[in-house]
């Protein structure tokens, strides 16, 4: 797979060394120099250019790649990015990070943003899963079809303890999808029943998360 990342600042050269790992083909574009730090990431291919630019995606061989990469810390440019590539180009996929959460809003199909990653509402949402008990935690939402994956773990006096998972009847567009207990993912299967401190994993939609919470939480 060819990747072509918009970006080279260091979360942009952390994506190319997993992916040049993993056995891709990565070109990292930035146009500042100081950017080049070619010695950091030396399997990569470096373009110096501001990928905003067509006359640089053209130059960056844009129709011949698999996935573009919009990790820059400005998120006009990263729309632009998307936008252009999807539409100029016909990449397949598109990913673009989110800097500013207040921004999150615009990253979807219309922007040519297949995939929106925000590390600020990210690591919020971690943080809320490692202390919260009795709470439905939406981890994130993908931007297409905007389903979501949230993460509830049981709390004494729930009405589903002791139940099985066949007995549970969710919202609809809603499914579990694991159940992780002692720090092991499970398969969740008809017959098992759930107990007390198991982190129940749903695939669902927002509209679907306040009739879930309901189903699950103590009275």
């Amino acid at each position: 797979m060819r990747v072509v990342i918009a970006g080279a600042g260091i979360v942009g050269r952390s994506i190319a060394r997993e992916l040049l790992g993993n056995g891709h083909r990565v070109l990292l574009i930035d146009r500042s120099p100081a950017a080049m730090k070619i010695t950091s990431v030396p399997d990569a291919q470096w373009l110096l250019a501001d990928a905003c630019e067509i006359s640089s995606l053209e130059e960056a061989e844009l129709a011949d790649c698999d996935v573009v990469v919009a990790a820059t810390g400005d998120d006009k440019a990263n729309l632009v990015v998307s936008l252009l590539a999807k539409t100029e180009y016909g990449v397949p996929r598109t990913v673009a990070r989110v800097n500013n959460p207040k921004n999150e809003w615009l990253f979807d199909e219309a922007w040519g943003v297949d995939v929106a990653v925000s590390t600020p509402r990210l690591m919020t949402a971690l943080v809320e899963e490692a202390v919260s008990v009795g709470e439905l935690v939406r981890l994130f939402t993908f931007q297409q079809g905007q389903a979501s994956m949230a993460e509830y773990t049981l709390e004494e006096g729930s009405p589903v303890l002791g139940r099985t998972v066949g007995e549970v009847r969710l919202p609809e567009d809603t499914v579990l999808v694991a159940i992780v207990r002692a720090e092991r993912p499970l398969p969740p299967s008809p017959d098992d029943v759930l107990e007390p401190g198991d982190h129940l994993l749903f695939l669902s939609v927002p509209d679907a998360e306040a009739q879930l919470r309901t189903i699950l939480a103590a009275g």
